[in-house]
């Protein structure tokens, strides 16, 4: 098949989702073509049937916001035409779906149709979603989709009760591959980051305020207070500053590095005790898994679809949303105890063979079968 994937190109769970699907898509034989406005940043290299297009944006004095949505789905246009894509599969509702039908529309003009898989993550459907501004758009766009996915049934559930569906929902799950977990480098260099005899602790998001990034600062508090530890902050966002203030208040800035945005992941993950994710509200929580994969045990909030993903006693703990008393026990608890610690870290990595890619991938190639199938059977092709 020749896919178009439309997503953002960040460092956020859809777009590196989105990413790892079409690299693999593209091993299955299938040739893909990205399209958004900037190369993703998980895709390091292209391949012979691996493209990237970029949106461009024109920029007119008439606009006070330029029209992101009119440039990406005049592009979808040209690159179906071109390329002869047959499906596209958008991630997110807005704007992605809401352009993609607009690409949609416009190309039956040329007696063209392409089917638009819309998959949905989250901040789509719990945030700006249900916006009274945006419910319209999202409800529309969702029910205009020939085929529809949501990452956890927390998401599917939350989207039938927030929205007016008519379209069946498809729980496709986010997944990773396994074989990029499998560390081959022999020293992952901990020493840089910790001593010996202290426990690292990690945290990687976007470090908003629903990742409620002061919980995690209080938790490592607690901890630090029982177990020599150090604490790895990965990544950016507008909670980073008010995170490192914090940290100074404590007396704890000596124990806490912050990385910024990374693609050493897996090192960093390579050598950490615990994950910390005591987030108000996860679709799913890839980057919980993405820390079980390695085989670090997780200490996390039970909202949304984080307890499909994170087994509570099993993979690592759950508490209520805010709960940093019950989570601070827990994380002591798993480091104070070697052996507890060591069948924790082997159960973690046990959990995540269930969201190996290779067991996902299939499920949204059935789809694409199936939503063209259904199609070309409508349209008498």
């Amino acid at each position: 098949m020749k896919i178009g994937i439309v997503c953002y190109p960040t460092f956020g769970g859809s777009g590196v989702v989105a990413t790892e699907l079409g690299l693999e898509l593209s091993k299955r034989g299938h040739t893909i073509h990205f399209i958004t406005y900037n190369q993703p940043v998980r895709l390091e290299l292209l391949g012979i049937n691996i493209y990237y297009h970029e949106v461009n944006v024109p920029e007119y004095p008439l606009f006070h916001y330029q029209p992101y949505e009119l440039a990406l789905s005049s592009k979808l246009v040209d690159m179906v035409k071109l390329h002869d894509i047959e499906i596209l599969h958008v991630h997110y509702a807005i704007p992605h779906a809401y352009a993609a039908y607009m690409a949609q529309k416009m190309l039956l003009e040329d007696n063209i149709y392409v089917p638009i898989v819309t998959t949905l993550h989250g901040t789509d459907i719990t945030l700006v979603g249900n916006h009274p501004f945006y419910k319209p758009a999202v409800t529309f766009s969702i029910n205009k989709s020939d085929a529809v996915t949501a990452v956890s049934k927390s998401l599917k559930d939350d989207t039938l009760r927030l929205f007016n569906i008519k379209r069946e929902i498809n729980v496709v799950t986010n997944f990773i591959d396994l074989s990029k977990f499998n560390h081959g480098f022999t020293d992952c260099q901990r020493a840089m980051m910790a001593n010996d005899n202290e426990k690292i602790i990690t945290h990687i998001s976007n470090f908003r305020e629903v990742k409620r990034i002061p919980d995690i600062i209080n938790i490592f508090y607690n901890v630090q207070k029982e177990i020599p530890a150090k604490l790895m902050m990965v990544g950016e966002g507008p909670d980073r500053e008010p995170a490192e203030r914090l940290c100074r208040e404590l007396g704890i800035s000596d124990k806490v590095v912050f990385f910024g945005n990374s693609n050493e992941i897996d090192r960093i993950l390579c050598f950490s005790d615990l994950f910390l994710l005591p987030s108000e509200t996860e679709s799913f929580g890839l980057s919980a898994l993405e820390a079980m994969a390695s085989g670090v045990p997780v200490i996390s909030s039970n909202t949304g679809g984080i307890p499909e993903v994170n087994e509570d006693s099993f993979s690592g703990y759950l508490s209520n949303v805010g709960d940093v008393t019950e989570m601070s026990k827990n994380a002591i608890k798993a480091l104070k105890d070697e052996t507890l610690l060591a069948k924790l870290k082997l159960n973690a990595k046990a959990q995540a063979q269930k969201f190996d890619i290779h067991n996902i991938v299939p499920q949204y190639e059935a789809i694409y079968e199936k939503t063209l199938e259904t199609c070309m059977n409508s349209l008498n092709i």
